[in-house]
């Protein structure tokens, strides 16, 4: 039996990436790299020949519970799991692990965002592979590290500590020394200078003893709740379970709630093409780019532009004259004009667009 299984997380709004994505869809139901294929729907794609279909599971909002059978019509009912409200991510993961665990007590488990990019897919499979063969063996929980391309402070970083004569790639996990949030730039600089630090890419692999064990340890609260959900997971009596376990958890993120406290967390270190398509900025650096190094997706006319991202809809006719290093997105009745080095201003015009009136977010 393949005790192997998958947990997208789906319910993020993905803010910073306004105008396409909004409350009522989020980026990760859209085509954001024009190749047929949604986020989501990639992400699902990418444990093909890992886990079989019926054992990938998505944790998502209620709101997006028709978009997710509408993109994975192979889903059944039982596998999207509908938050009732949003808390973050440790309460998303506990629903899932302690809901497969009802069904596979020796579950070995896969944690994956739903809007990440991951160019390379065969390296993918083979950390992923490296990672489960780890955790089906140790009680350790295991994240993915991506070796540092530049000092970014929107990213989480991992310390490890080496071990002599381990490669850094895809031979075995790493002990974790230290985790920090999204470092200032000098110090996020000294990560990269010290070549013991890498981007926590938010992609866990862990057995579903070990998880529930760490979250027994470290947020009793959060598994005494959905500890009570075992006679509810799989039947008729799951929802009104879960609207009552939600009102009762807190906003917590896996990372800080568990992997920063826990003494059995491990990294591995990988290579595969990975973004997390946080930002316009993160689209750009990822997408083909034409002479001029712009990104260009729609029916457009370019001229004396450089290093711009543009994505408007097919059915308009967009000219665009003298700019340098500009997002220019339009989507569903919104234009966004601002310049690339400026995208953090994005939060801000949402919350601005906000007041305007609910249809612009």
């Amino acid at each position: 039996m393949n005790h192997t299984y998958v947990i997208i997380m789906a319910g993020g709004v993905g803010t910073r990436f306004w105008p396409f994505s909004r409350t009522s869809y989020p980026k990760q139901f859209h085509d954001v790299l024009g190749t047929g294929r949604t986020l989501l729907q990639q992400t699902a794609d990418r444990f093909e020949g890992i886990c079989p279909p019926e054992h990938i599971y998505i944790v998502t909002s209620s709101l997006y519970k028709d978009l997710c059978q509408q993109q994975l019509p192979q889903l059944s009912d039982d596998q999207i799991l509908c938050e009732p409200v949003a808390r973050n991510t440790a309460p998303c993961v506990a629903y899932a692990c302690y809901k497969i665990a009802q069904q596979d007590p020796d579950a070995n488990i896969i944690v994956a965002p739903a809007d990440h990019i991951i160019l390379k897919q065969d390296e993918f499979q083979k950390t992923i592979r490296t990672a489960l063969a780890a955790t089906a063996q140790e009680d350790i929980l295991v994240t993915l590290g991506i070796q540092p391309s530049r000092p970014d402070t929107g990213y989480g970083y991992i310390q490890y500590i080496p071990e002599e004569g381990v490669d850094t790639k895809n031979q075995k996990p790493l002990k974790v020394k230290t985790f920090t949030e999204k470092p200032h730039l000098e110090l996020a600089q000294q990560f990269m200078d010290s070549g013991e630090f890498v981007w926590n890419a938010g992609i866990f692999v862990w057995n579903v003893r070990s998880i529930i064990k760490a979250f027994s340890k470290y947020l009793p609260d959060v598994a005494e709740v959905f500890d009570e959900g075992k006679e509810a997971y799989y039947t008729n009596y799951e929802k009104a379970f879960v609207d009552r376990a939600y009102s009762l958890t807190k906003n917590v993120s896996i990372d800080n709630g568990v992997m920063e406290k826990a003494d059995n967390v491990y990294v591995l270190l990988s290579d595969f093409g990975w973004s997390d398509l946080g930002t316009w900025k993160s689209l750009y650096e990822v997408s083909e780019k034409n002479h001029d190094l712009n990104v260009v997706d729609g029916h457009i006319l370019l001229y004396d532009t450089k290093n711009c991202i543009i994505k408007t809809p097919k059915d308009r006719l967009v000219v665009v004259n003298g700019l340098d290093g500009y997002i220019v997105a339009e989507y569903d009745n919104v234009l966004m004009i601002c310049r690339k080095e400026e995208e953090q201003q994005v939060k801000a015009f949402v919350a601005d667009a906000k007041e305007r009136g609910v249809e612009f977010v």
